[in-house]
């Protein structure tokens, strides 16, 4: 199986592109100047032969989105256009990454991959656009809505974190009222291999296993990296963002266990994963280690 990966330099395809390797699937990466998603000529000439597709590339800056729409449609919509149109005429199949964000947040549980979509915002409405668009074009492709993605080669809420309390004493404070499932690039990496040899098509919802507030995974990064750093809850209400985040968009991952026999790890394990992986964990340890020399030196 040859495998192309669009996005190949962000957070996700960085670890996609890490995972084929690891399951020794050939792979081409593209970055954004190889294969601009947004010049259907440029995209063309390339994308290889290959057997694959996994679209990575988006516009993911939620905020800027909103004042940046064209350009979030350029890349969002029209993109994902250009690339299942090529995949259709090829003959190649095509995964491409969506977001718990088509939808309002209003649904008590999970949602499923039939559940109505309703976006608040535009970097929502622009990936349910590239989601029709792929539809359209004819191609064989898994749509697989994702959220909440951290990873060690972008930015993210827990690197965020994580490196702030290492550098400030300061209170962090954070949301309480939205609920999500922090989901670990290298985990969805593993998912994403497993959907390719699984048959199936359509759209699939894959996440992290539990869910948890913004303030819950602030006080676990807490716990792992600085404990006893002040975490203070508030909602959302207290900052103003220009775009609306939906207060609970978690997603049911029921199709994605019935597709590949398996479940994602626990966010909790993502956590972890992500602690070792980029050395962070060890401030804990070092602070644990000092507390303890010293006390020994005082007896």
């Amino acid at each position: 199986m040859h495998v192309a990966v669009l996005g190949a330099g962000g957070m996700l395809g960085h670890d996609v592109v890490d995972r084929c390797r690891e399951e020794s699937v050939e792979c081409t990466p593209l970055n954004s100047a190889d294969g601009d998603i947004t010049d259907p000529l440029k995209l063309a000439r390339a994308v290889p032969v290959c057997d694959w597709v996994i679209n990575c590339a988006s516009y993911t800056r939620v905020d800027d989105a909103e004042a940046n729409v064209e350009q979030a449609r350029r890349v969002n919509r029209d993109g994902a256009g250009h690339i299942a149109e090529l995949c259709a005429r090829r003959g190649i199949f095509l995964l491409h990454v969506s977001t718990d964000y088509v939808f309002d947040g209003r649904k008590q549980g999970g949602y499923v991959e039939s559940d109505p979509i309703n976006p608040l915002n535009v970097y929502g409405e622009t990936k349910f656009e590239g989601e029709q668009a792929i539809r359209e074009s004819g191609c064989r492709a898994i749509m697989m809505r994702t959220q909440a993605l951290f990873g060690t080669h972008g930015s993210s809420f827990v690197k965020t974190i994580a490196e702030r309390i290492t550098k400030s004493g300061d209170p962090l404070k954070v949301v309480t009222d939205h609920v999500t499932s922090p989901t670990y690039t290298v985990h969805l990496a593993q998912a994403i291999i497993r959907l390719l040899a699984c048959g199936k098509h359509g759209i699939v919802h894959v996440a992290a296993t539990g869910t948890c507030t913004w303030y819950d995974l602030a006080c676990a990064i807490v716990a792992r990296v600085k404990p006893g750093h002040p975490v203070e809850p508030v909602t959302a209400d207290a900052f103003q963002t220009p775009a609306r985040r939906p207060p609970n968009a978690t997603l049911d991952t029921t199709r994605f266990e019935r597709w590949t026999g398996w479940a994602m790890p626990a966010w909790q394990q993502g956590i972890d994963g992500f602690l070792a992986e980029t050395g962070l964990g060890k401030a804990a340890i070092t602070e644990s280690v000092n507390r303890a020399e010293t006390n020994q030196g005082g007896e």
